[in-house]
């Protein structure tokens, strides 16, 4: 059976720092105004806000990107198959084939994907991160790959490396043993939005 890669994110332990964002972006050569990992703020009507009335007042947070699904929605939605599953389950879009149709930014429930809408602006004025990792043109979608550049040769994702709070766990969810399968059994790992049935790789514990 081949490895399907897999994440765990741990909400109790989330601070809502950021840090997955931003090691994300570095490590993948993202431009500026555009995020392939994300944290919300759960409870409040508005972003970094607090649910309830003071003193009465809670806050938690959500990272999301790419879920990875098993049932990919995007992947069917794409006309000239730019998105695919690879061996591993990751979601992963082949830039030189992608129109920019945007279908599968459409029919992703996650709201996970983004797209070049002008030519990439990076500060400073050059590239950054892994040299491996594809540079985007104008005009494609992009996302989070689980750093396809990393995980290949065995490391961890950087938004995983680079969590204070190791809030994140990486592993193979077809290993019965792997830290991930054994986090979700134990903490009864969920899966956002199931009633989608869309699958994600990606558990959440709370």
């Amino acid at each position: 059976m081949s490895k399907k890669l897999g994440m765990v994110i741990d909400l109790k332990r989330c601070t809502g720092c950021t840090t997955c964002a931003n090691a994300c972006k570095m490590q993948n050569n993202v431009p500026m105004g555009m995020l392939w990992n994300r944290v919300l703020t759960e409870g409040g009507e508005e972003y970094d806000t607090a649910a309830g009335v003071y003193p009465n007042v809670q806050k938690s947070f959500l990272p999301i990107a790419c879920q990875h699904c098993e049932n990919a929605p995007c992947v069917k939605a794409c006309p000239v198959g730019a998105t695919y599953k690879d061996e591993f389950g990751r979601v992963l879009i082949n830039y030189d084939r992608c129109i920019g149709c945007r279908y599968c930014m459409a029919a992703c429930p996650y709201n996970a994907r983004v797209f070049n809408w002008q030519e990439p602006v990076r500060e400073p004025g050059f590239n950054y991160g892994d040299k491996n990792v594809p540079v985007r043109k104008v005009g494609v979608m992009e996302k989070c790959t689980m750093c396809k550049e990393r995980t290949d040769i065995g490391l961890e994702p950087m938004c995983v490396k680079c969590c204070p709070a190791r809030a994140r766990k990486f592993g193979d969810l077809n290993d019965p043993e792997s830290e991930v399968s054994r986090l979700i059994r134990e903490r009864n790992g969920q899966q956002l939005l199931p009633e989608k049935g869309t699958k994600p790789q990606v558990y959440y514990l709370r």
